[in-house]
C-alpha cells in the first residue's frame, strides 16, 4: 500500500490512524460489553443473555476487521489523491446497538411489570 501514490502530508495519514484506533476502541467497548453480558446475571432468559453477549462480541469483530479496511481504502485514496471511499460502518454498528439496547429494554420492562 505504501508503495502506491504519492507520500501524503503526513498530517493526513495521522488523522486516518486516530480515527483507525477510534473504531478499535469501539471494537474494544462492544468486546468489554459481550463479555460483561456474559459474566453479569441480568435476570434474563440464559439464551437471551448469551445472544445478546454473542452479538456484541459479533459487533466488536466487525468494527475491528472493518476498521482496518476502512483505514486501508482511506490510506489508498489519500496517497492517489483520489475522493475518500463512503463507510457503512458506521450504519451496521449503529443498528446492533439499537438492537441490544431495545433487547435488553424489553427485558428490563418485562421484569418490572412482572413485580408490580
Amino acid at each position: 500500500m505504501y508503495a502506491d501514490g504519492e507520500e501524503p502530508d503526513y498530517r493526513f495519514s495521522l488523522a486516518n490512524e486516530r480515527t483507525l484506533l477510534a473504531w478499535l476502541r469501539t471494537a474494544l467497548a462492544l468486546l468489554a460489553a459481550g463479555v460483561a453480558v456474559d459474566t453479569i446475571d441480568l435476570s434474563m432468559a440464559a439464551a437471551a443473555q448469551t445472544a445478546l453477549a454473542a452479538g456484541l462480541v459479533v459487533l466488536a469483530l466487525l468494527c475491528a476487521g472493518a476498521s482496518w479496511w476502512r483505514w486501508a481504502r482511506a490510506e489508498r485514496a489519500i496517497r492517489r489523491r483520489e475522493p475518500l471511499p463512503a463507510a457503512g460502518l458506521g450504519l451496521v454498528l449503529a443498528v446492533g446497538v439499537v438492537l441490544a439496547g431495545a433487547l435488553v429494554l424489553v427485558v428490563v420492562l418485562a421484569g418490572a411489570g412482572g413485580t408490580a
